[in-house]
């Protein structure tokens, strides 16, 4: 498994920064981070979104956007350009059809931002954790360089879970596994590859479709008619260790293994060595006593978000949840001997004590925002990806409190 000392982090996505890009805001909120004793930045998918401003739908799986530059008008010199084609020939080409002549520029001033603002926060103890969505958008430009890798009729999604009744009808292309097997899953293992040059460590997001993945008819009103085909399993992470000449296991991700989780996912995400997940706003269900995302039910080799960008910040959640629910959560709390004014530091606090390896924090929940800060409503295509921080919102208080608390779970030094 990926070595992840015990420690703490917090997902906050480039596009809610003050600002919404990278230069001083990104800069001050490594600073941030470092004040409040957390060692991980986790940000959301860095594609091109979509026009509902969805980065799970990005335009490419490689490309980086243009609207997170600082300075889109920096120049970048001819070389600069030829080295960056050789580099990323695999890729660079296809993006460069779809996106224009300037496409490759941007790439180039993207990466010399990006490379800049990761050296500072290693520097300062912050590495910063990426998302790799499973799919691609339908039309982008993964979709039209190759279209052999995909199928035609059939759609990605989620079935029935507890975001919606009606499942998730996510719209995107999916996999033809065979035709990517026969070809070394190339795609894949360039695409970690990519991952790998610009994220410490990755969220592999719906893990278990490499297991098996819902496949819904093109025209279906929603995900609920569609059915679990089998996926490559851990075929193309083991092309990718190969190539990459990696260790077969402990690759530098985390497996999203959320929603309906079968023994075979849960074999696959140990046989590769993955770090899976649990959430706390998933712990207090009273009809789910044994549940895995029960505080005495953590273990070290786990990651635990107090909420996912699916969630609302912790604050919506606690106004809304049932009686019975957050009579449950207060007796996790009493059982910790937890005793803090508002609930959504309760509830951080009972999280960085778990023994999971590694906590995820969201930064809407150290300011106490209710659902009006909420990142995403799954199921809406709508209403979501808006959120962001004023500059100064989260201060000097907020850090030393979160630091204090890092400190006493044993996630920092003091």
């Amino acid at each position: 498994m990926f070595a992840i000392p015990r420690s703490s982090g917090v997902q906050l996505h480039v596009t809610s920064l003050p600002g919404g890009r990278l230069g001083a805001a990104a800069y001050e909120w490594v600073d941030w981070l470092q004040a409040a004793g957390q060692s991980w930045w986790q940000v959301l998918p860095l594609g091109p979104p979509d026009r509902h401003r969805s980065p799970y739908k990005a335009a490419s799986a490689f490309a980086s956007w243009r609207g997170f530059l600082s300075d889109s008008s920096a120049r970048v010199s001819p070389q600069e350009v030829a080295e960056f084609r050789e580099r990323h020939a695999y890729w660079i080409g296809g993006w460069e059809a779809f996106a224009g002549p300037r496409a490759v520029a941007d790439q180039v001033r993207f990466e010399r931002e990006w490379s800049a603002l990761r050296s500072y926060a290693a520097q300062r103890g912050v590495r910063i954790i990426g998302d790799v969505p499973i799919y691609v958008a339908p039309r982008g430009a993964d979709h039209r360089a190759h279209p052999e890798l995909f199928r035609d009729g059939l759609l990605a999604g989620a079935p029935p879970d507890a975001f919606t009744d009606k499942g998730q009808l996510w719209g995107n292309p999916i996999y033809d596994w065979p035709a990517l097997r026969r070809r070394g899953y190339r795609w894949w293992v360039q695409r970690l590859a990519r991952t790998f040059d610009l994220f410490d460590l990755a969220r592999i997001d719906h893990f278990r479709g490499f297991v098996a993945y819902w496949a819904t008819p093109a025209g279906a009103p929603d995900a609920r008619g569609g059915r679990w085909v089998r996926g490559p399993g851990g075929a193309p992470f083991a092309a990718t260790a190969r190539a990459l000449d990696l260790p077969p296991t402990g690759l530098p991700l985390i497996a999203e293994d959320l929603g309906v989780i079968t023994p075979p996912v849960e074999r696959l995400r140990d046989a590769l060595g993955l770090p899976g997940m649990v959430v706390l706003q998933f712990a207090f269900d009273p009809d789910d006593p044994d549940g895995p995302h029960r505080p005495e039910n953590h273990r070290p080799d786990q990651v635990l978000y107090t909420g996912t960008h699916d969630n609302d910040t912790l604050r919506g959640w606690w106004e809304s949840i049932p009686g019975a629910r957050r009579g449950e959560a207060r007796a996790a709390l009493s059982a910790a001997g937890i005793d803090e004014p508002e609930p959504w530091w309760a509830l951080t606090r009972l999280a960085l004590e778990s023994p999971a390896r590694l906590c995820m924090l969201q930064a809407q929940d150290l300011l106490g925002l209710g659902a009006e800060a909420r990142m995403n409503f799954p199921g809406r295509t709508g209403g979501s990806w808006r959120w962001g921080l004023a500059p100064g919102q989260l201060g000097e208080r907020e850090a030393a409190r979160l630091r204090e608390m890092t400190v006493e779970a044993g996630r920092a030094d003091g």
